[in-house]
């Protein structure tokens, strides 16, 4: 019986501390939210958002400066009781380990006195356990607001040609500067975090777009485009989608301002959401798919097979591009974050 609440109680303390272990490394993310980002690390909250579509954007007559300030006062609260009821949950904790140890220390077996009480603790520490989680999810979709606004914010400067510090045309940015967002925007992330036996939703992870789905603008896609005589996939951003054509005119991530006009077969939406090995594996590509992948340092989708599927929420995938330069026709294993890990479309033939 011990070992089935040890089990039980186990899981639900893995899903909190995935949501923490997401939460540090994703707090890297842009300047204008660093500040409700620290007091995310500081408390040990989660960066992770458990429903994207949740966020909501400002109504016209909103400040966008006064709507993240308003959020980033929420977050700081909904933090501090975090805190609070993690600290209850040590307690308790502690107080488990503490049976444990007399119990062993007395060398007796379960009696009815020690079965009772340590059902009791653990019965409370699993009730800690889900308060917490609940109030990791309230933070998450307040990150998720923001991220929309400031999202939104982007949008319509760079529809009027007006770009923030450090935020100019990508076609004067440097390299290495473009290399950096995309590896900070994988990091970002959101980390999707079911309740109970919960499907991961699509778009998380591995998991497909429904048939109808439609890419918002600002999204990022892989783009099959003609260039110079030749197909690609490419890294794009979607600026809109004409439902009378049925098209996407989408924008190069490489090189703003070269716009292609697509079908959606030529489009494949990017992930929303990781998914966590640990409490979802089926959400994510198995060891020897055949899969499109981001190649490292460039903005172009190659076809490569899964060598490792991710070993935690903040690991990568380790994949092999297919490459004749090798004897086997394969490169050696390289990261690619799941943001750009997407199942492979091939042609249609004619």
């Amino acid at each position: 019986m011990i070992a089935a609440v040890l089990g039980f109680f186990s899981k639900k303390m893995r899903r909190a501390k995935a949501i923490a272990t997401a939460n540090v490394t994703s707090n890297s993310s842009t300047s204008s939210t660093a500040s409700a980002e620290k007091a995310v690390v500081s408390s040990n909250a989660s960066q992770a958002s458990n429903s994207p579509a949740a966020a909501e954007t400002p109504t016209p007559t909103q400040d966008p400066a006064t709507v993240i300030q308003d959020s980033l006062k929420e977050l700081h609260g909904l933090i501090r009781e975090t805190q609070g009821e993690r600290s209850k949950g040590d307690t308790n904790l502690t107080n488990i380990g503490k049976t444990h140890e007399r119990m062993q220390s007395e060398q007796k077996m379960m009696s009815p006195y020690y079965r009772t009480k340590l059902k009791g603790l653990y019965t409370t520490a699993s009730s800690d356990s889900e308060k917490e989680a609940d109030l990791l999810r309230k933070c998450l979709e307040k990150i998720a607001q923001i991220k929309a606004v400031r999202n939104e914010q982007r949008l319509l400067a760079k529809n009027s040609g007006m770009y923030a510090d450090g935020e100019g045309p990508r076609k004067t940015m440097r390299r290495g500067v473009l290399m950096t967002m995309l590896q900070q925007a994988a990091l970002t992330l959101p980390l999707w975090i079911g309740r109970g036996t919960e499907s991961p939703p699509p778009l998380c992870g591995c998991m497909p777009a429904e048939a109808n789905y439609i890419a918002k603008p600002g999204d990022k896609i892989a783009a099959r485009v003609k260039s110079d005589g030749d197909e690609n996939w490419i890294l794009a951003e979607v600026i809109s989608f004409n439902t009378n054509s049925n098209k996407y005119t989408i924008d190069d991530i490489d090189e703003e301002g070269k716009e292609h006009v697509l079908s959606k077969r030529r489009v494949i939406p990017l992930p929303l959401m990781k998914a966590n090995p640990e409490t979802n594996p089926e959400a994510l590509f198995k060891k020897g798919t055949l899969v499109m992948a981001l190649y490292p340092q460039t903005t172009c989708f190659y076809r490569a097979l899964i060598d490792e599927p991710p070993t935690g929420p903040m690991e990568d995938y380790l994949v092999l591009f297919e490459d004749n330069s090798y004897a086997d026709g394969y490169s050696p294993a390289l990261k690619v974050a799941q943001r750009y890990v997407v199942q492979i479309k091939e042609p249609r033939k004619r």
